[in-house]
């Protein structure tokens, strides 16, 4: 589901139940609230094809991270930036990324 600016963030209560379905990832609330998760993978190669596999998910979902590559590490990070923390849709995500590694 789309989200929109105008819509709040979850409240911290929602976040930490939503957390235990994606139990990889870990909430940081610094200011603004996200989940994140780190990988590392045999080399860069496979990191990168981790990465465009995570692309795929997020336009077919038009939510996506912001993610960092340092050679064979991946770090991802979903927040709703139109709501200024998280939403219902990050934790989705983040459940659909967790697939790819099973």
């Amino acid at each position: 589901m789309p989200c929109e600016g105008g819509t709040p963030p979850l409240p911290d209560e929602k976040e930490e139940e939503l957390l235990k379905q994606v139990q990889n990832w870990s909430l940081v609330r610094d200011g603004t609230h996200k989940i994140t998760r780190q990988l590392k993978f045999e080399d860069f190669r496979e990191a990168l094809e981790f990465v465009n596999k995570v692309g795929k998910i997020a336009e077919e979902e038009q939510h996506h991270p912001d993610i960092k590559i340092v050679y064979n590490k991946v770090q991802l990070d979903l927040f709703t930036h139109a709501v200024g923390g998280l939403s219902e849709n990050d934790f989705i995500v983040a459940a659909k990324i967790d697939q790819l590694l099973n």
